[in-house]
């Protein structure tokens, strides 16, 4: 059976989802090629450049990479984001220039590299792969698509959102129709693909991608060792002098339910809750909700901050409207914080396991879940203690042995696997 295994390419534009599809294909010794647009040494001059001349993201070398075989074009690179910058591109016309830009380099590093193994999958990530999937075809190579977010279905969402409530200037920047046109061709050309939760995989079914190339397999997460030994207590009672610390950990945006958040906490006004809103804000507060002594706010996104919230708050509040995951959750439960999350994002919660899963989005929906968790402290102790279990279901090597396992025919010609990790299937 291992003469069947292809020997995989992995093209993507920065560190999204910090290459962990290239991690996993190395690991299993997979991995031909990565090729991302700058591949940069820590003392690199580029990471001294000013952002206003470098818009991408600076990807720093990665160490479980250290062995794999990279190919990049930093000099290139920033010699056409200079040009973008004099010639004043910005946008949706900034995006879809660079996505096409970038995939005219990959096709010539591509076209100059000789490939002996007869069997080659190429990898590309969504809204920067259908002229890379269409040379892979002309070469007889497999494509994996993957999906890093819901796709059309979640802006339909989230113009919705925000004409309900227009008093909090999140207003949706449109994507242009060439935008969707271009990525229902990536879905029509790709062989698999690859998705990081089921919440995505419907979203996409909903526009009319075929069920049977559509794989669900959630991203990694590996914790750090000396972090196990932390011990989370809960109090006998909450109450006005010790309240429930409830942590939003996310961009303050709509998409992240936090309309419906500000409305729950007008419910549990005489409750001894309080909410933590940590995070790049992106919306416009309102007075009110400034003052409100129960709301407090921290317009920040460093890790190490971000760390002490984890730890000081008691449970984690996160009911996105529409998440193609949402590592923040197995973040939280690194710290043996409970979670009170939507159904929208990845399936890290197991509903009264290791925190509650709310029946919908909506102001009621979040009090009661923030009221049980009030009156019932003893059960945010039990939360915790399940927490890591969860992280055991999420580590990279189970992961890695999920995507391996698309290579072999038997299993990928099946209809919308869902690799459940944790569950043996």
């Amino acid at each position: 059976m291992s003469k069947q295994l292809n020997n995989w390419i992995c093209c993507q534009i920065g560190n999204t989802q910090d290459y962990q599809i290239a991690k996993a294909l190395h690991s299993n010794k997979r991995l031909k090629y990565l090729i991302t647009d700058a591949w940069l040494s820590y003392f690199s001059p580029f990471n001294f450049l000013p952002k206003i001349l470098l818009n991408t993201s600076r990807s720093l070398e990665h160490p479980e990479l250290s062995r794999a075989k990279i190919k990049a074009f930093n000099d290139p690179l920033l010699i056409w984001e200079i040009s973008q910058k004099f010639d004043n591109i910005r946008g949706w016309e900034y995006k879809t220039t660079r996505s096409s830009w970038w995939q005219a380099q990959v096709i010539k590093i591509l076209s100059k590299t000789k490939f002996s193994e007869p069997n080659i999958t190429l990898y590309a990530q969504s809204y920067a792969a259908s002229e890379l999937f269409k040379y892979a075809k002309h070469r007889g190579w497999k494509t994996v698509l993957g999906q890093t977010d819901p796709g059309i279905i979640e802006e339909k969402l989230l113009i919705k959102e925000s004409q309900i409530y227009p008093q909090y200037h999140n207003a949706v920047s449109v994507a242009p129709l060439d935008y969707w046109q271009k990525w229902r061709e990536e879905c029509t050309l790709a062989d698999q693909i690859i998705v990081n939760s089921a919440w995505s995989a419907q979203a996409l079914i909903q526009t009319g991608v075929a069920s049977d190339k559509i794989k669900i397999i959630p991203l990694a997460y590996q914790a750090t060792a000396k972090n196990k030994d932390f011990n989370r207590t809960y109090p006998q009672n909450f109450s006005q002098q010790r309240p429930l610390k409830v942590a939003f950990v996310a961009d303050v945006i709509l998409r992240h339910g936090v309309a419906a958040i500000f409305e729950a906490m007008e419910l549990l006004t005489n409750k001894p809750i309080e909410l933590w809103m940590v995070g790049k804000i992106g919306i416009k507060i309102p007075k009110a909700l400034k003052k409100n002594p129960k709301i407090k706010w921290f317009n920040t996104t460093h890790p190490h901050k971000i760390k002490q919230y984890y730890q000081q708050a008691d449970v984690l509040l996160f009911p996105s409207l529409s998440d193609n995951f949402g590592i923040n959750q197995l973040q939280a439960q690194e710290w043996q914080l409970p979670i009170i999350s939507s159904k929208h994002c990845a399936n890290v919660v197991k509903d009264k396991i290791n925190g509650l899963i709310l029946p919908e989005v909506s102001a009621m929906a979040i009090a009661d879940a923030l009221s049980f968790c009030q009156t019932h402290p003893q059960q945010l102790t039990a939360f915790a203690q399940a927490s890591q279990q969860t992280l055991i279901d999420f580590e990279r090597k189970l992961v890695a042995e999920k995507l391996g396992i698309l290579n072999y025919p038997e299993y990928s010609q099946k209809s919308l696997i869902h690799y459940q990790l944790g569950s043996g299937g």
